[in-house]
């Protein structure tokens, strides 16, 4: 990188803060950590009164660098006819808050999947394009384009931008396109299924670059096409973020604390966890089992929590700013965490399994052997994937922990081997994309 002059980056994203949730953190982060790797940043995104965030979080918007130009546009969506015909919020990824759907939502997800292709948030990205536009007209000049998503609708704008000015553009592909878990659930007719992998493909196939958060992901999108060279697909995972885990570790000392932080369905399928966790409260009376959920749950979840007569050692929180949600990572004996139990769910990597790992706690991940999270939990020595049936394993795993608790209650693990994950650390290799020689 020249020493002169900083690279440009113009970033486009729907989700920026005052948005909460895990869809934000990506792309704040790149865009916090960027100047100190000579790239300078221009984010476009939605005015956040007119956009529709499942979630939001004010204090996001502490963590933007002063001096970072952030352009807000307009937007057009159906989501507040949505909510004036269910009577519900902005439904979260997988349909989280939603529970079983009547009638209306059946219909409603029919007329998402099929008149919004690739989803309802379409309606902006005429008005990031024409902020887009304005700029270019006005003489300035960047070295790339990132357009992250979801919503994947954001893609089409790097493909349009790329077709009317030949900008570079760098495709972040956060969660799959046409194989994410609920895609079933949206009831596509076999037209819009077509046109939906059309957009998918011609997105892999156009951009320059095209960044993934874990390998199966990788693999995923790469088998689309087979022709695609490898070199035109990057994994640069989650991470976390150093200065969001400066709060010491508090663990309790009256329980052992289980938390689970974010969304969580029973597609997770952690029901024999449960039970497990019922198990050995009633074997180890003396020793206070505690879970802890934070964030959005789902009612049948809850309906498995009570279920397994665990009701009355759950607490439930709602959603809370990220500060306070480290908080509640730091002050947890044990940390939960679930891939769902869906089709090609091997690729499946939480963002917040990485601050999971910065919070340095023994992790329960309910998941697929082998899986990506499995891979990752050992390499770092934090954990491994319990499958989704295997009581035993659960139920030993938990002894485990409850025997190591009884000598100490602080069940803080050693030094992971977690460095390479630091959001800085992963802006850096962000930044060798943005130089002109780096994208194959």
């Amino acid at each position: 990188m020249s020493a002169s002059r900083p690279l440009r980056l113009l970033v486009i994203t729907y989700y920026w803060p005052p948005s909460g949730g895990a869809g934000v953190q990506r792309c704040l982060k790149f865009v916090k950590h960027l100047g100190h790797f000579n790239v300078e940043p221009t984010v476009i995104t939605v005015d956040p009164a007119q956009a529709s965030y499942p979630v939001r979080d004010e204090s996001l918007l502490a963590e933007v660098p002063p001096g970072v130009r952030v352009i807000h546009t307009g937007t057009t969506e159906p989501f507040e006819s949505y909510k004036r015909l269910t009577g519900r919020a902005v439904p979260y990824g997988g349909f989280a808050n939603e529970g079983k759907p009547g009638p209306v939502q059946q219909v409603l997800r029919f007329v998402r999947g099929n008149l919004f292709i690739p989803d309802p948030r379409r309606g902006w990205n005429r008005h990031a394009l024409a902020a887009v536009e304005r700029l270019l007209a006005a003489g300035e000049q960047f070295d790339a384009v990132l357009t992250s998503s979801p919503p994947h609708s954001t893609q089409l704008i790097g493909l349009e931008l790329q077709r009317r000015h030949g900008l570079r553009w760098l495709a972040d592909l956060r969660d799959p396109w046409t194989d994410i878990y609920y895609y079933k659930d949206l009831h596509h007719t076999p037209l819009a299924s077509w046109l939906d992998a059309r957009y998918e493909r011609q997105v892999l196939a156009r951009a320059d670059a095209v960044l993934v958060t874990s390998p199966e992901t990788k693999r995923l999108f790469s088998a689309k096409n087979p022709t695609l060279p490898a070199a035109k697909f990057h994994v640069l995972p989650n991470g976390y973020d150093e200065s969001d885990f400066r709060q010491p570790s508090q663990p309790p000392v009256d329980c052992l604390r289980i938390t689970h932080t974010g969304t969580i369905t029973e597609l997770y399928h952690i029901n024999r966890l449960l039970e497990a966790v019922a198990a050995c409260a009633a074997a180890h009376p003396a020793v206070p089992l505690r879970l802890r959920f934070v964030g959005q749950v789902s009612a049948q979840l809850r309906g498995q929590i009570a279920a397994a007569s665990l009701g009355d050692i759950t607490e439930y929180i709602d959603f809370v700013p990220h500060e306070q949600s480290v908080a509640y990572l730091m002050q947890s004996s044990v940390l939960l965490m679930a891939i769902p139990d869906v089709p090609r769910n091997l690729g499946i990597l939480p963002g917040k399994v990485f601050e999971y790992l910065a919070a340095g706690k023994p992790i329960l991940c309910v998941g697929p052997d082998g899986c990506d999270a499995d891979n990752l939990l050992r390499e770092c020595g934090a954990g491994q994937a319990l499958p989704y049936e295997d009581a035993a394993l659960m139920r030993q795993t938990l002894e485990q922990l409850v025997a190591r608790w009884q000598q100490h209650p602080n069940l803080d693990l050693p030094a992971l081997g977690n460095a390479k994950y630091s959001r800085r650390g992963l802006t850096g290799a962000l930044a060798r994309l943005v130089a002109p020689a780096a994208v194959s």
